[in-house]
C-alpha cells in the first residue's frame, strides 16, 4: 500500500499546476488532501473516479477555506466525518476512514500564527486528537494519522530552530504535545527511514525560502507502534511546486 498526504493550499489552483497529471503518474492507494478550499461541487472529479478511486469530502461551512478529502482506492467499510467538535467540524478538519485491519485519519491540524486565540483553539485541537486517538486505539489499534500537523516536532525538522523558540508551530508546549502524542503509541514513519538534517514539508512564499530550503517539516504519516512494523519506507517530494507544501510518501 503507498499512502500520500499532501496540504495542496487550494485544490483548484493545484489542478490547474498539474496535480491530476502527476498523480496519475504516482497512483498511490490513497491520498490524504488538506486545506481544499473548496467543496466537492466546485471541483472536476471525473478524472479522480476514472483512476479508480473513492471520493471521501469534508469541507468546511466557510467557502474558500480548510477542508479535507481523501481519495481511496481501497473501500472502507465505516467513514466519519468531524472529530466531534462542532467548532472544528465546521472548520473541515478530520476525516476518518475504517478498513477491516486498520484506520486512517486525514487531518487539517489549525495554525496559531495569526495570534492568541487562535493558538489556544490550536491546542485545544491537540488535545482532542490526542483524547481521540488514545479511545480508538482500544478497538481500533492500527492506525495512521496523516496530514499538517503545523508543529515542527524536533530542531532537525526546522530551518534555524534558534530563531524560531517564539513561533506557533515551534513553540514547547506544542513539541511536547508531539513528544505525548509518540508516547501514547506512534512513530514518525518518515524519521523511520531518513534522519538527515534539511528535510522539510512547507515552505514560506516570502523571502525566496524554496529556493534557499528555509523549510519547516510539519507534514506527516504518524503510524501506530505495531502497524509501524510493516512499513517498507517513507519519504517527502520537496520538488514538487503545486503548493507552498510538498507530498509526503509512507509504502507498507
Amino acid at each position: 500500500m503507498k499512502l500520500i498526504s499532501y496540504n495542496v493550499n487550494g485544490i483548484r489552483a493545484a489542478i490547474s499546476k498539474g496535480f491530476m497529471e502527476w498523480l496519475e503518474a504516482e497512483m498511490p492507494d490513497v491520498i490524504h488532501i488538506q486545506e481544499t478550499k473548496a467543496m466537492q461541487e466546485q471541483v472536476n472529479v471525473d478524472m479522480l473516479r476514472m483512476f479508480g478511486y473513492e471520493i471521501h469530502w469534508f469541507a468546511a461551512e466557510r467557502k474558500g477555506y480548510s477542508g479535507v478529502a481523501t481519495f481511496t482506492k481501497l473501500k472502507p467499510k465505516n467513514v466519519v466525518k468531524g472529530i466531534g467538535n462542532d467548532f472544528f467540524d465546521s472548520e473541515g478538519r478530520f476525516l476518518r476512514l475504517d478498513f477491516e485491519e486498520f484506520t486512517l485519519i486525514n487531518s487539517y491540524f489549525p495554525s496559531g500564527t495569526s495570534g492568541d486565540v487562535r493558538q489556544e483553539k490550536k491546542e485545544e485541537y491537540l488535545e482532542l486528537v490526542l483524547n481521540y486517538t488514545n479511545e480508538l486505539r482500544k478497538t481500533r489499534p492500527n492506525i495512521i494519522v496523516s496530514g499538517d500537523y503545523n508543529i515542527c516536532h524536533k530542531p532537525i525538522d526546522i530551518n534555524h530552530p534558534e530563531k524560531h523558540e517564539d513561533v506557533s508551530g515551534f513553540l514547547p508546549n506544542e513539541r511536547e504535545w508531539m513528544d505525548r502524542f509518540v508516547a501514547s503509541g506512534f512513530v514518525d514513519s518518515f524519521r523511520e527511514f531518513n534522519t538527515q538534517p534539511e528535510q522539510y514539508s512547507w515552505w514560506s512564499y516570502r523571502g525566496g525560502c524554496k529556493p534557499k530550503n528555509l523549510g519547516w517539516r510539519i507534514d506527516y504519516n504518524m503510524v501506530s507502534t505495531d502497524l509501524a512494523k510493516k512499513m517498507k519506507n517513507a519519504w517527502i517530494q520537496p520538488e514538487l511546486n503545486f503548493s507552498d507544501h510538498c507530498p509526503v510518501f509512507v509504502e507498507f
